[in-house]
């Protein structure tokens, strides 16, 4: 079987992973559940992994890396938003 298949298919599951996590926080307004720093490590981790796929030239690592810091990008803008709406909203 082809690699490149078997990288862009693992990417492609990984990227959907943090997909509802999105949705959710969208939808519920709510993303009390999400550790940022947890957040911040994995988004430092992506940035390494698309770096090391950049170097070595490596399509599925870089296109997963880049869609899945995209999600993850978004998902911090939501934290950073609806927690600090929480925390204003608790000083009033």
């Amino acid at each position: 079987m082809d690699y490149l298949i078997i990288g862009m298919v693992a990417g492609a599951l990984t990227t959907l992973a943090s997909v509802p996590q999105l949705l959710k926080a969208y939808r519920t307004k709510s993303t009390d559940d999400i550790s940022m720093g947890m957040a911040i490590f994995l988004f430092c981790g992506l940035s390494l992994w698309l770096i090391y796929g950049i170097l070595s030239e490596d399509l599925p690592l870089i296109f997963s890396n880049i869609l899945t810091l995209l999600v993850w990008v978004a998902i911090i803008a939501l934290k950073l938003k609806y927690d600090s709406k929480r925390r204003g909203a608790a000083t009033l």
